[in-house]
C-alpha cells in the first residue's frame, strides 16, 4: 500500500501521518515513511533522537546527482543509492527525510527538484513494505504529478471554510491525475454538526473524523513526539488503518 497525506498548512496532517504509522506498525507491518514536507516533523513525531538534514538541504549531493553544470542537467539521475544512504530506522519503521526545495521569490530549483521528485517516484514504485508520505501543504505539488504513483492520497482538512476550499482543489487535482482513491479525513472535528458540514462538503469522499485532543495538543505545546501515544486519536489512527486495509485491498 502506498498512501499520500496531504492539506492545507496548519490542519494536522503530519500528527495523523504519524498515527496512522504507528497503526500500521503495531498491526505488524513493515513501513516505510517519506517526510516531503519543506518543514519536515516525521522525526520529531516518531522520537527519532538525531539530528537530521533533509535532503532538500543537501545541494552539493543533488546538484552532483543532477549532473548540473551550468544551465544543463541530466533528467534522469542516479538516485538508487541514497535510501540505503540516507534512511533511518526504528523498530519496524524505515524514515526518510526528503524535505522540498523552498527558494526565495517563489522560483524552482529545477535540477535539484528533478532529483527529489525522481527519488520519491522510485520509492513509491519500489517499496515492498507499506509506503506513507506526508507531503507538503497546499496544492503546488499537484501540478507536478508527484503524487501519481500511490494507491490512496488522504486529504486533511478541519471544518473551516479556507482548510475545506484547499482539500476541494487537492481532491479535483488527484482526480484529475487518475488517482482513484482520494478520501478526506476531518480533523480536529469538535462536534456532530461539524462532522455533518465535512459530510455534506465532500459526500461519500468522506472517511472518518478525528476530534480534539487536549492529550496530543498538550504534547505539540511542549514539542513532545507521539511514539508511545495511545489517547482517543489513536484510535480513531487504527480505526483508519483497517479501513484502507479493507478499501484497498477491495480494489486490488
Amino acid at each position: 500500500m502506498k498512501i499520500a497525506i496531504c492539506g492545507k498548512g496548519g490542519v494536522g496532517k503530519s500528527s495523523i501521518a504519524t498515527l496512522l504509522i504507528l497503526a500500521f506498525l503495531e498491526r505488524g507491518y513493515k513501513v516505510l515513511a517519506i517526510d516531503a514536507d519543506p518543514s519536515p516533523h516525521l522525526a520529531r513525531l516518531l522520537e527519532i533522537p538525531m539530528e537530521i538534514t533533509p535532503l532538500a538541504e543537501m545541494m552539493d549531493l543533488l546538484a552532483e546527482r543532477a549532473q548540473k553544470v551550468g544551465p544543463y542537467y541530466t533528467l534522469n539521475p542516479k538516485i538508487d543509492d541514497l535510501p540505503e544512504r540516507f534512511t533511518l530506522t526504528k523498530d519496524g519503521l524505515r524514515l526518510m527525510v526528503l524535505g522540498a526545495i523552498r527558494t526565495a521569490g517563489g522560483g524552482c530549483a529545477c535540477p535539484e527538484q528533478t532529483v527529489l521528485r525522481r527519488l520519491l517516484t522510485y520509492l513509491l514504485l519500489t517499496s515492498k513494505e507499506v509506503v506513507l508520505v506526508d507531503m507538503e501543504a497546499g496544492v503546488e505539488h499537484f501540478g507536478r504529478a508527484t503524487v501519481a504513483p500511490v494507491d490512496a492520497l488522504l486529504v486533511i482538512t478541519q471544518p473551516f471554510k479556507g482548510s475545506i476550499e484547499t482539500a476541494k482543489q487537492i481532491v479535483k487535482f488527484s482526480r484529475d491525475l487518475g488517482i482513484k482513491r482520494v478520501f478526506v479525513l476531518g480533523n480536529r472535528v469538535k462536534s456532530v454538526e461539524q462532522e455533518m458540514i465535512l459530510k455534506g462538503e465532500f459526500q461519500d469522499s468522506y472517511l472518518l473524523s478525528f476530534p480534539q485532543d487536549e492529550e496530543l495538543e498538550r504534547r505539540e505545546i511542549e514539542g513532545m513526539g507521539l511514539w508511545n501515544y495511545r489517547g482517543i486519536l489513536f484510535k480513531n489512527a487504527q480505526e483508519l488503518q483497517q479501513k484502507l486495509v479493507e478499501l484497498l485491498h477491495e480494489t486490488t
